[in-house]
């Protein structure tokens, strides 16, 4: 049947209904139906098709139906008016014969699919027949039947005697059914296992046919009784047949009552078989009907019984119920018209009470109609009742175990939620919790789960108690609360409602109560569970009466604890105590200050003995618990306030400023973190919101807010200033400070003395662009700022325009400091994140943007990235074209810069580490040659000076018994070709400097060749030589040029004089760095002959080492081919020719190949030389020797 229309009058509803209505009788059902549409009961339902209503409003069962003359019962045709009259106990014995034949099937039952579907329609059909004949019933006893008139007895019809005597007939027929039926619960189990069959099923046993049909008989017979008793004006119609036990006779209201009791207990049989496999933690989701049928019928009963007492024709529901469950715990005192229930004993009746009667109130949620109210106006109680079991739950004779109290109060709490409120409820409860406030209410079987007693956080515990203080049901309430805590939901559901209909007359009633427990020998023997107990449950009151007056209460009570009668824990939990009570205040938008001042005035006492305490480790930690108690409850404070006018800053009292430098470690990094929230909550302004409920003025408000300021600045702002200098920062001394640095730009006036008139920027020096400072505090503070649009428009608008160029000054000195990093990811990281920032800064875009830099070369490691940001400034330095923009290029380069050298010192001194001597030479390297064109003008010159004098030739370098660390070594050889390239252009292009600095240039290569030249040739050592690689890896311009002359000069004038004719050290080494140099340069310069030609002729004559023939004589043949006739040869012969004639001679020839115009220019110089040798031997002519001394030219002519 589809659901019927909403309606404004139960008439009108009723009449659209007439008009909708099915033929079909209605009738249980759990079959699932997909006309149905989500109803919570099947469209032919007792419920969803209006029989209900149509009962209890007196209208007709079926309007639609038996209209004809006619009626077909059972198969046959009876005339409708009469057949009930002239033959009731005919077709009541047909029905008991159709029931008998729908047993039979049952015993019929088959697996076979074919004989399936025939019993099942056999089935339905005997079914319908039996519900189709008792709506009959019900549809003749008010249209048809009349109440007999005693005066009318001695001229009734022989028809008429008959329909008088139909209202008893119809009571001793009814009364015959109910006894061929029998109990529900006596029902076989092969019957009543018919209510596991599945819903979803297509086809039926006949046993789930012959169930549902007995459920049909039972509540059928009800409205028959209930319709007959309606209309015969409510008078007595007694059964002529039967007799109680007493004598007197059966009657309808009597049957009636007897049916119902019968059938109320049948359905409490049912549930106590489906208790048994119920567990407590599960109590209020195990449902105790087998199926949505016999849910259907308590909830028929219900309405049907609670109509009746309105008429006062029979007792409440809740009456029946009472009855039945009363006899549960007293058997063998049996009631009249009530079963002994002897056959069905219940194992836990004080359990098996509680659970059904919690999921028999839910079903007062339901309507005539079968449809979930969504707010029931006023539900029916049963108080009575339950407070009975309430006091057998906690007799203490009784000896009722956690596990079953928990599920004994759950179910009481969902009672309070159905029902109206109910002080003596809470006042037995109180009477059994107050005797038992140190019990821990554990399970044992819950382990480790169910010990958690003792809140460990301040909001922890206020939590707990705003969880009790919530209308929604925990789905997981029985494992995550004791039956305390349950209880004290009740209290506070209890009050809640109380107070809503009532006022504060019920909160005086209970706080009378719950007050008069307290005094100072029950608080002194609490135990640490009992205090928290008692903290929980004068927060519930707190948070649902009236709050001052219980914080008052409680502080009374809290005081009397002297400090030696409980422990540092205790402690620690009264504490924990007040803060809650705190989160409660600001929850409540009330002033703190009288809890606040308390409190904290305690902090200051046991900070001050912390930081007096020295070697008693015990005691420190003690007083640690205490301290961090304190910390987190005011954290958990300020970051639930909505607002800071309630006086929030008397929890930041001096109290920190003697805890700050006492803490180490952990300690340390939890009052930073809790100053870093404070800051946070401090920075979103006075309010969260706009507006709120209790909210004083702004100006109070801000008056508020500076003075939270005020508090910060003067309570912890001097220890940071204190630790900006140490070695190891802990990372939150950056964010704190960073939070300050805000803090002083959002209200100026709250910051200290000493850093006005502009607070922000003193902050900045203080913590970002001090060289003090170490990198990685630098790099964490800067991260924090140096993007903030805020903070830039202040410092600009202060005139402050150099603060880019200090940030970037900071990032130059975080990453040639980088080393200090090395081991530390987070660092590491910090330090690409400032990078990345710095990046952004407009004057570092600009001048990547000017050099067209590509994206991807900025997104790299800290030192690739400071390398592309030195290039960049080079390159834009160069396109500059007025002298101006040069001028104030350099200046704002050495602003980047800053005192570059101080920020390497430490590794200089320190001779490493290697990795950050490394990361020095090399960053300053790439700076020398990229920004060559800055370090050649005067305002650079200096710096440049200092960095030759510190890095390349400080005073070590020139004491001979002294070497040079290996690392310093190392990190030189990296990056000397950059030195000498820059410092070379730098020479080129300085207009006043020039012979200084080409002196530098000349020690530096002096200083190093040596040191870096390999002992022999035929290690691979001579190619990697960094002078050489200077020259060999870049083009060969002016600049080039004019450093290999200079390095050449140094190998000639240092390294290739003889002494006498004792060759040079490591000649052969330096021999093959001159051939490597001419090999890989594939060009000779007029300067490398004028200096090396003279040296490598005479190692050709006064060395006989074969190495170093060899190489003289492959370098000379790339000197000849870019010789000139000059002096050295003259000279040469002239010097060598008298001694070393043969060698001198031998070597010409070997010219003479190489270079021929060399050769004959030489031939007056020889042609002398051998004149002056005869002359000075007095022999004459020397034929041999004018022989050999022929033989080179006659290979000059033969050419």
């Amino acid at each position: 049947m589809d659901d019927f229309s909403p309606s404004l009058t139960e008439s009108l509803e009723m009449a659209m209904e007439v008009e909708k209505e099915c033929s079909r009788p209605p009738c249980f059902s759990c079959a699932s139906n997909s006309r149905d549409g989500g109803r919570n009961f099947s469209a032919e339902s007792y419920l969803e098709s209006g029989s209900l209503k149509r009962l209890l409003l007196r209208l007709d069962p079926s309007p639609t139906d038996y209209d004809d003359n006619t009626v077909e019962l059972f198969g046959f045709q009876w005339i409708a008016e009469t057949a009930l009259v002239e033959s009731c106990t005919l077709l009541f014995g047909v029905l008991r014969q159709q029931i008998y034949k729908l047993e039979n099937l049952v015993q019929m039952n088959s697996s076979d699919l074919g004989q399936a579907v025939n019993l099942h329609s056999d089935a339905v059909s005997i079914r319908h027949q039996c519900v189709e004949f008792l709506r009959y019933v019900k549809v003749f006893i008010f249209r048809y039947l009349e109440p007999h008139k005693a005066e009318d007895d001695g001229l009734l019809h022989p028809y008429e005697e008959l329909e008088a005597q139909l209202p008893s007939l119809l009571v001793e027929e009814l009364h015959s059914l109910t006894l061929h039926i029998g109990h529900l619960h006596e029902l076989p189990n092969s019957i009543l296992g018919a209510f596991t069959i599945q819903y979803q099923a297509k086809l039926f046993p006949p046993s789930w046919h012959l169930l549902h049909l007995h459920l049909d008989i039972h509540w059928l017979v009800l409205e028959i009784l209930h319709i007959l008793g309606e209309k015969m004006l409510r008078q007595t119609v007694y059964a002529h047949h039967f007799m109680n036990l007493t004598g007197e006779n059966l009657t309808n209201v009597g049957l009636f009552e007897l049916h119902c009791g019968n059938l109320i207990c049948d359905l409490i049989s049912l549930s106590i078989n489906r208790y048994t496999k119920v567990r407590p933690s599960e109590a209020l989701v195990s449902h105790h009907y087998p199926c949505a049928c016999i849910k259907e019928l308590w909830i028929l009963l219900a309405q049907l019984l609670d109509h009746r007492k309105k008429g006062s024709l029979t007792e409440s529901f809740w009456s029946w119920v009472n009855k039945i469950l009363n006899n549960l715990f007293e058997r063998g005192n049996g009631m009249e018209g009530v079963p002994l229930f002897e056959s069905l004993p219940c194992k836990d009746p004080l359990s098996f009470s509680w659970w059904i009667i919690a999921h028999l109130a839910s079903l007062y949620q339901f309507d005539r109609n079968g449809n979930v109210e969504e707010k029931v106006s006023r539900m029916e109680s049963n108080w009575t009742f339950v407070e009975d079991l309430l006091k057998r739950s906690i007799d203490a004779q009784a000896g009722v175990l956690e596990e079953h109290l928990r599920m004994h109060l759950q179910c009481c709490l969902t009672l309070c939620h159905f029902w109206d409120s109910n002080l003596p409820t809470v006042t037995i409860l109180w009477e059994h919790y107050s005797k038992n406030l140190n019990n821990s209410f554990t399970i044992p079987w819950f382990g480790l789960k169910g010990l958690a007693s003792v809140s460990k956080t301040p909001l922890s515990m206020f939590d707990l108690v705003k969880n009790c203080c919530c209308d929604q049901q925990c789905p997981d309430l029985y494992k995550s609360s004791n039956s305390y805590l349950i209880f004290l939901r009740i209290l506070a559901q209890t009050m809640e409602e109380a107070m809503r209909t009532n006022g504060l007359h019920p909160w005086k009633q209970i706080k009378g109560r719950i007050y008069y427990k307290f005094h100072r020998r029950r608080m002194q023997e609490l135990t640490e569970v009992g205090l928290q107990n008692f903290l929980n449950l004068f927060l519930v009151l707190a948070a649902v009466a009236e709050t001052e007056d219980v914080a008052s209460r409680v502080l009374d009570l809290l005081d009397f604890l002297s400090p030696t009668s409980i422990s540092t824990s205790q402690r620690a939990l009264v504490w924990k105590g007040y803060l809650a009570f705190l989160l409660l205040y600001v929850e409540k938008n009330m002033d703190i200050s009288v809890l606040a001042e308390k409190l904290s005035n305690a902090f200051r006492e046991k900070a001050k003995d912390f930081l007096v305490t020295k070697n008693d480790y015990m005691q420190k930690q003690n007083l640690w618990m205490l301290l961090s108690t304190y910390i987190d409850g005011v954290q958990e404070v300020f970051e639930t306030s909505c607002y800071l006018h309630f006086s929030q800053e008397k929890l930041l009292n001096d109290g920190f400023s003697m805890l700050l430098p006492a803490c180490r470690g952990a300690e340390l990094n939890t009052v930073l973190n809790f100053l870093q929230v404070v800051l946070a909550r401090l920075s979103l302004g006075p309010q969260l919101g706009n507006t709120g409920p209790n909210a004083q003025s702004s100006l109070v408000a801000k008056e508020h807010h500076l003075a939270v300021a005020s508090a910060l600045w003067r309570n912890f702002f001097p220890y940071l200033k204190s630790q900006r200098m140490s070695q190891t920062p802990p990372p939150q001394l950056a964010d704190t400070a960073a939070g300050f640095t805000l803090l002083a730009l959002d209200l100026p006036s709250s910051a200290p003395s000493d850093l006005q008139p502009q607070p922000a920027l003193s902050t900045m020096q203080l913590f970002g662009w001090d060289d003090m400072i170490r990198p990685q505090l630098v790099s964490r503070y800067l991260s924090h700022l140096i993007q903030n649009s805020s903070l830039s428009e202040a410092f600009s608008g202060m005139g402050h325009t150099s603060y880019q160029a200090l940030s970037v000054r900071s990032w130059f000195r975080c990453v040639l400091q980088i080393a200090c990093f090395l081991g530390s990811k987070v660092h590491m990281e910090q330090l690409t994140e400032l990078t990345r920032l710095v990046f952004k800064l407009p004057e570092v875009e600009n001048i990547f943007l000017n050099v067209h830099v590509d994206e991807s070369a900025l997104r790299q490691e800290p030192k690739n990235a400071l390398v592309q940001f030195i290039k960049a400034i080079g390159k834009t330095y160069s396109g500059l074209q007025t002298l101006a923009d040069k001028s104030a290029m350099v200046t704002k380069t050495l602003d980047y810069l800053g005192d570059v050298l101080k920020y390497v010192k430490p590794y200089l001194m320190k001779k490493g580490p290697a990795e950050g001597l490394q990361l020095t030479y090399w960053i300053m390297g790439c700076l020398v040659k990229s920004w060559a064109s800055i370090l050649a003008t005067s305002k650079a010159q200096q710096l440049l000076f200092r960095i030759i004098d510190c890095l390349l030739l400080p005073h070590a370098v020139f004491q001979q018994d002294k070497e040079l660390p290996a690392a310093m070594l190392s990190a030189i050889r990296e990056s000397l070709p950059l030195y000498l390239q820059g410092l070379s252009f730098i020479c080129c292009q300085s207009q006043t400097q020039g012979a200084y600095l080409n002196q530098l240039l000349g020690s530096i290569i002096q200083q190093y060749f040596g040191r870096f030249l390999a002992s022999s040739p035929s290690t691979s050592g001579v190619g990697q030589h960094p002078i050489l690689l200077s020259l060999c890896n870049s083009s060969m311009t002016l600049q080039i040029l004019h450093l290999r002359k200079t390095i050449m000069q140094v190998i000639s004038e240092n390294y290739m004089q003889f002494k006498g004719n004792s060759p040079p050290p490591r000649l052969a080494s330096i021999l093959a760095f001159i051939l490597e140099l001419f090999q890989r340069t594939k060009s000779i310069e007029m300067c490398d002959v004028e200096l090396l030609l003279p040296a490598v002729l005479k190692c050709l004559v006064l060395v006989n080492e074969p190495q170093v023939k060899k190489l003289s004589v492959e370098v000379l043949q790339y000197v000849v081919k870019g010789c000139q006739p000059g002096s050295e040869e003259d000279l040469f012969i002239q010097d060598y020719a008298r001694v070393y004639d043969l060698q001198v001679y031998s070597i010409l020839e070997l010219v003479a190949v190489l270079g021929q115009p060399l050769v004959i220019s030489l031939i007056p110089t020889i042609t002398q030389s051998l004149k002056d040798s005869e002359h000075k031997q007095g022999l004459g002519r020397n034929t041999a020797q004018r022989y050999v001394l022929c033989f080179p030219f006659l290979l000059v002519n033969k050419q």
